[in-house]
């Protein structure tokens, strides 16, 4: 439900397009790791994937799911709460892992946060943290990178921007874009997995963000 309703709400907000790497397969059973700059992008990704036939199970922050509505229909699709600085993170992990045993894509942000900016530029991703390489090296499942740009077009900033930002987007209706890259292999061991899935995300990003004409992508 909630993938059909971002493919139906997008559009109404923003000019959506998408694009994929010769190779991106969003196969059964992969983990999805896109990069988070905004409270809208996980619509829009939603949306980019809906329109590609892939529904995910989302690995979100636990306060989502004391928001009426919005908490029953994430505890009801399956979704994942993830409960930071808390005893029962770890409980997310195995969820998650459940979930691609079943065959299931699941959706995860491994930066773990939305980045701390007034401004609606983009910016490459921030640090990751290990819990995307731990999963995939639990579970063996490819590793999916989507990047995401222009979501900060439609809401950032302080609480009263995101708002503003909000309201005008159906006037406005900014450009946004999801690239799909090729599928990665984070289940050997190594040190370097996290910085790996890191630069692949990375990559989708600057192409998501070079097709916006966003000057971060642009100057790299």
């Amino acid at each position: 439900m909630l993938s059909r309703l971002a493919d139906a709400l997008v559009p109404a907000f923003g000019r959506l397009t998408v694009t994929a790497d010769a190779g991106a397969v969003l196969a059964p059973g992969s983990i999805v790791a896109a990069n988070h700059t905004s409270l809208a992008d996980p619509a829009v990704v939603l949306a980019a994937l809906h329109r590609l036939g892939a529904r995910p199970v989302v690995m979100a922050a636990a306060g989502l799911w004391r928001v009426p509505v919005l908490g029953r229909a994430l505890a009801r699709e399956g979704h994942i709460a993830v409960h930071r600085g808390d005893r029962r993170a770890a409980n997310a992990l195995d969820e998650a892992a459940e979930a691609l045993g079943r065959g299931r894509l699941v959706l995860i942000y491994a930066e773990g946060g939305i980045p701390r900016r007034t401004d609606a530029a983009e910016a490459a991703p921030e640090a990751f943290r290990s819990g995307l390489s731990r999963l995939a090296r639990l579970t063996g499942a490819p590793v999916v990178p989507v990047g995401q740009a222009g979501a900060r077009r439609v809401t950032s900033g302080s609480v009263p921007k995101q708002l503003a930002g909000l309201f005008t987007a159906p006037l406005r209706r900014p450009d946004l874009h999801v690239h799909i890259g090729e599928p990665l292999d984070l289940s050997p061991h190594g040190a370097d997995r996290t910085e790996r899935a890191r630069t692949a995300v990375t990559a989708a990003w600057r192409t998501a963000a070079t097709r916006l004409g966003e000057p971060a992508a642009l100057a790299a």
